[in-house]
Order: C-alpha cells, then structure tokens, then sequence
C-alpha cells in the first residue's frame, strides 16, 4: 500500500541515533514516503553509536536534504506532508524549535509543520532535565508539537535493544495513526499482564 504524503524525518545530534534509522526503515516497509534532514552533529553520532555510514542512511529515505538548504521542499508549507518526527530531538534542537528560530532545515521544517497546523513528534532525548529544557518542552506543547521521549516499556519484557527501539518507533508512528506491527501492546483485562505483538 502506497501514501501520498510523505513523512518529514529529523534526526539531530542526540544520542539515540538508532530510533531515526529504525523509524526510516520502517516507513519504507510500510510503503509510506520519508524526507529525511539530518543535523551535522547527527553525522557524527551515527559514526560513534553505528556502523552505518551517512550515505546508507539516506538511501532509507526517499529523499534527503542538505541541512543547510533552505531552499529544500520541507521548507516551505505549500509542500504537503502527513507531519514530522525528529527522532532523536537533542536540547539544542529543542530549544530552537521552541523559539521559532528555524536557522537551518530541520528546525526550519519543524517551524513550517507547526505553523501548518500539522503533526511534530519530537522524541526529546536528555537527562536530567533542568527548567530551561522544561520550559522548552512546555513551549513546543503549547504551540501544538508533541514530546515523545523514547521510554522503554519493561511490561513487554524486551529481549534486545532492538525490542526496545522498535517500541519506541511504533509508539511515535502510532501518533500518526500508523500500525507499524512493531509495539508490544498492552492486553486489557489480562491478568498476568501479558502483552500481544
């Protein structure tokens, strides 16, 4: 099954550089079209956290944008999309989106998503929180984003990191009213809490 509107995918320089390559695979198995703007910082961490190189993170998406051109399709809001996830969000992505700064194309297409009206997932990964990041968080919420942090679920007892990335994308994509199959989701009225897959 094939949509029309892409997904916009964000990945910044945070460390959980796996959950923005897990969530581009997932949306290429799906059939459902990704526009991928990774940070300079994320180029780095995914050479410290991955083997993968920058050139096979891209070939996930369908199409990708230089960080710096502002001239890029997410940029303006006539290009239709089905929203944006920024998977993983670092402080400092955050803190710019909630200011309205949009100084490159990543939180140049968050702004646009917002001033759309459309659906932003900012998968915020930091610890411990101060008020600043906080106030951040408060900020982006009232302007209409949602702020998923990557929380595993023990009641799904993963086996592996893997389980535990897979949780969390299927989460943001469920925000989208997209199953991916990949949650281990809760069974109501069970009594051993056992989850189904």
């Amino acid at each position: 099954m094939t949509h029309s509107l892409p997904l916009v995918v964000g990945i910044s320089g945070a460390s959980g550089i796996a959950y923005g390559v897990r969530l581009l695979e997932v949306l290429r198995r799906l059939g459902i079209p990704s526009h991928l703007v990774m940070s300079r910082t994320a180029e780095i961490t995914l050479a410290y956290e991955t083997t993968l190189k920058v050139a096979e993170v891209r070939a996930l998406a369908d199409t990708w944008h230089r960080v710096d051109d502002l001239t890029a399709a997410p940029s303006s809001g006539s290009f239709r999309t089905r929203g944006m996830v920024v998977a993983p969000c670092s402080a400092r992505t955050l803190g710019a989106i909630a200011t309205a700064s949009g100084d490159n194309l990543l939180t140049r297409a968050a702004d646009v998503t917002l001033k759309e009206r459309r659906r932003l997932v900012l998968m915020v990964r930091e610890t411990p929180l101060h008020l600043g990041h906080i106030r951040a968080m408060a900020a982006v919420t009232e302007m209409g984003a949602v702020v998923a942090p990557p929380m595993p679920a023990f009641y799904s007892k993963p086996r592996s990191l893997a389980d535990v990335v897979d949780h969390g994308v299927g989460r943001v994509l469920d925000l989208f009213d997209i199953d991916a199959g990949i949650v281990s989701r809760w069974r109501e009225g069970d009594d051993d809490a056992t989850v189904e897959a």
